[in-house]
């Protein structure tokens, strides 16, 4: 955003249309990402609403929990990679929690705008084939019967987490309680007790590693970049990550973290400039709060067989559920820009 650094946030979530459908064929990745896109866009129309109404803490719970428990379901229904209502969450928190500079409708088409442009990259290789099928559908269906009591029962799970983690980081007086409740929904989106368990260590131990990133950047240090005066220069950094974090989202989630976590707190600086100490202790403390929150529902509420009782609820794939040091081989990956 040429002049206006504090609106590469509204950018940021648009394009992130660009992680879902990877590895579809063009045609059934356009349809992907267009429902991705409402999902995306839909977290920033709310999130910026509540910023320019003034309505945070205990209301920003609120809508961020019921926007999770909606999510999933329609995260379910439409069977989205990468899965659950994580992204569209964080874009209503991040947006919610700075200042808006700009009239609502304008924040939001940027987004919409980003969106397009990533979905233009997206459909971009279809040019080599131009061939269009008209009867080629995406891998979902219905929620009816049993896989609709199973959506609602994981549906159910997000908004317990998503709300308590939120409850948490309001009661323990954080500045941005909206990480923990971000935080929350990352196990719950594994298909199983396992990797739900993987995915939230991937959280904490990525998240930490981007801290460090974080901190090589924002501290005094020889690479140090101020906000106001280097903003391009960080503009061009968040550039970078956001590549290597759709790079590795559905090959190595720890991985992933690490570069989306400079991502994350880069733009929010941009937007909303805070103490670099402040930003990098609460999202370190906050993620940890929400990650733990999250594995503890699924415990809870998982199967005495240690698989949770949403198993069928879509066919999800999750290859970045294990550890975080273990390699993890993109066989078969049919990766389409």
């Amino acid at each position: 955003m040429l002049g206006h650094p504090e609106l590469t946030i509204y950018a940021l979530f648009g394009a992130l249309t660009g992680m879902y459908g990877r590895t579809e064929p063009h045609q059934l990745r356009l349809k992907h990402q267009l429902q991705a896109a409402g999902m995306l866009v839909t977290g920033v129309m709310i999130g910026t609403g509540l910023s320019v109404t003034g309505l945070h803490s205990w209301w920003l719970v609120a809508v961020e929990t019921l926007l999770a428990g909606l999510g999933s379901i329609f995260a379910d229904r439409l069977n989205l990679k990468p899965s659950g209502p994580f992204f569209g969450i964080l874009a209503l928190g991040a947006c919610a929690s700075i200042p808006t500079t700009v009239p609502w409708l304008f924040a939001v088409l940027i987004a919409v705008a980003s969106a397009a442009s990533s979905l233009s990259v997206g459909f971009l290789g279809w040019t080599r084939e131009r061939a269009w099928r008209p009867k080629a559908r995406r891998d979902h269906s219905s929620l009816a019967g049993p896989r609709r009591q199973k959506a609602f029962i994981h549906a159910g799970r997000y908004v317990l987490a998503v709300g308590a983690a939120g409850a948490a980081g309001v009661f323990s007086g954080s500045t941005y309680p909206q990480w923990a409740m971000a935080a929350a929904a990352v196990p719950l989106a594994s298909e199983n007790l396992v990797g739900g368990i993987y995915r939230g260590i991937h959280r904490i131990v990525g998240t930490f590693l981007g801290l460090v990133i974080v901190a090589v950047l924002l501290l005094p240090s020889p690479w140090q970049l101020d906000a106001q005066k280097e903003a391009p220069a960080l503009v061009i950094v968040i550039i970078f990550f956001q590549f290597t974090t759709e790079l590795f989202m559905m090959r190595h989630y720890g991985l992933a973290m690490v570069s989306f976590t400079p991502v994350i707190l880069l733009v929010t600086q941009l937007a909303a400039p805070a103490h670099p100490y402040v930003l990098i202790a609460e999202r370190g403390v906050e993620t940890l709060v929400g990650a733990t929150v999250g594995v503890i529902v699924l415990i809870i509420f998982s199967g005495h067989d240690g698989h949770d009782i949403w198993l069928q609820v879509g066919e999800r794939d999750h290859p970045t559920q294990r550890p975080l040091l273990r390699s993890n081989p993109a066989s078969g990956d049919t990766t389409r820009r």
